[in-house]
């Protein structure tokens, strides 16, 4: 299994970062795409990845929530760390209209320019909406063409926004938002429609912990070794068995984030 979406350099893992690690290999996990979601964070990433090489890689970008702080020179920035052989993709980046924890104007300027540094060096990007899908979209339109791969990250949209980055020939990341019938079902109801080919699976940790884990965890900190728990509603919903969507949702990742893992 991959991993596509870990916070790993988030402040919970704190204490333990080399025991998630440990559990997440007993689990299977063959590697991991660890998320920057800004400059700083996006350096932390490649530095935790360093020690971990062939296992962890990541991301570098400026999420939507971190707009109107990115310095005046972010792409340059982000294209320096890009240079790093852990790096495989630009992101996390996109919109998100429904916190506005950054303006508006700010989030899709930021955003723009991200995408234009993608299609500069020919890398995939990691995408964030979230009720922000029109302009989103709108802002990726140009480029459908002549960036390497786009991959929806947790995706929560509904079936003509699925069929719409479905038909744009993007990748689909399902979270455990999946394993919560109160405010996944509408993503319950369309999931069959995302082909294998287009598939990926991430826990987004330490955020949107499954909630069809039993025995519940103590701690609400989801990580990756909680993977697994996605990956059987997923086959539950689609009709697939879970060795079919371990099998292609890793040859997805590989092949998208060329990732070099002997055992996906």
């Amino acid at each position: 299994m991959i991993d596509i979406g870990v916070n790993l350099t988030n402040a919970r893992f704190e204490k333990d970062r080399s025991e998630v690690l440990a559990r997440a290999k007993q689990t299977n996990i063959s590697a991991m795409l660890v998320t920057g979601t800004n400059v700083e964070e996006s350096k932390q990433a490649i530095a935790l990845c360093q020690h971990y090489p062939n296992y962890l890689y990541s991301t570098v970008g400026i999420h939507p929530h971190d707009a109107d702080n990115a310095p005046t020179n972010f792409q340059a920035q982000l294209a320096d760390l890009a240079k790093n052989s852990c790096v495989k993709a630009i992101g996390e980046c996109g919109l998100d209209f429904n916190r506005n924890f950054s303006s508006e104007a700010n989030q899709k300027d930021v955003f723009t320019q991200q995408v234009l540094l993608a299609e500069q060096l020919q890398l995939p990007l990691f995408l964030h909406q979230r009720d922000a899908f029109e302009p989103w979209f709108e802002i990726l339109k140009p480029h459908l063409a002549t960036i390497p791969a786009m991959v929806s990250h947790c995706f929560t949209g509904n079936r003509k926004e699925l069929e719409q980055c479905l038909a744009a020939d993007m990748y689909i990341g399902i979270t455990g938002w999946l394993c919560d019938e109160r405010r996944g079902q509408l993503l319950r109801d369309i999931v069959s429609l995302i082909p294998l080919e287009r598939l990926m699976i991430e826990t987004d940790a330490p955020y949107l912990t499954p909630r069809n884990i039993r025995p519940r965890p103590k701690s609400s900190r989801n990580e990756p070794s909680y993977l697994p728990y996605i990956v059987t509603v997923l086959a539950e919903l689609m009709g697939y068995s879970e060795r079919d969507i371990i099998k292609q949702t890793s040859l997805n990742s590989v092949k998208v984030f060329n990732l070099s893992v002997s055992n996906a």
